[in-house]
């Protein structure tokens, strides 16, 4: 990328403040990648962790299986997903707050007595279901966000950072050669008149 500049004061100014900026923003940014690094690594062992514990809840139902067939289709559905947003290393990111099932009316005498069973159980594999995909939504938005943020430390640290400091470098010694040809052409100047007096003085 290269940076725009010109060879004076006011554009050496303003190079200044911005190389300051990013000198300044730089250990934030890379305070805020490390953050979200440990933050995607906690998040992607949570994740894994309910996707296991799903998992062995269902194999530990799978002794269920052939009484599912009795089970009422549609006794229990979820009616809404509550989510809370929290901020992990200042990232928004979803997080499960509560799930609204909804139970249709049933004869508990007429229906079998492992009903009762089967609706804890199908909202404990709904929940784990839901907190697995939640888990995962976070450890997609915050490894995003890292991304993002390695970027900026990136394109701060080996870009910008060097390109305001090369064209400060530039500006300084533009406008010290400057000075230098000025000074040495006001001595050349000052020397003739000299030169031009002492012949006159002849």
């Amino acid at each position: 990328m290269a940076i725009k500049f010109q060879y004076n004061k006011t554009s050496l100014t303003n190079l200044g403040k911005q190389l300051k900026i990013r000198q300044n923003a730089l250990p934030t940014l890379k305070n805020k990648e490390s953050a979200l690094r440990v933050s995607v690594i906690a998040a992607k062992a949570e994740a894994q962790a309910q996707a296991d514990a799903l998992e062995r809840k269902l194999q530990e139902y799978d002794y269920l299986a052939a009484l599912w067939n009795e089970f009422q289709p549609g006794l229990i559905s979820i009616s809404d997903v509550h989510l809370k947003t929290v901020k992990i290393a200042g990232v928004k990111a979803p997080q499960l707050d509560r799930i609204d099932f909804e139970l249709k009316p049933f004869n508990a005498f007429a229906s079998p007595a492992w009903y009762a069973d089967g609706i804890r159980i199908l909202k404990e594999l709904s929940t784990l279901g839901i907190e697995s995909e939640v888990s995962e939504e976070r450890r997609s938005i915050l490894e995003f966000n890292r991304k993002k943020t390695t970027q900026k430390v990136n394109l701060y640290e080996k870009v910008q950072i060097p390109g305001y400091q090369e064209a400060i470098r530039k500006i300084k010694r533009y406008m010290e050669d400057e000075e230098n040809l000025s000074k040495a052409s006001s001595k050349i100047v000052k020397n003739r008149h000299a030169a031009q007096e002492e012949e006159e003085g002849l």
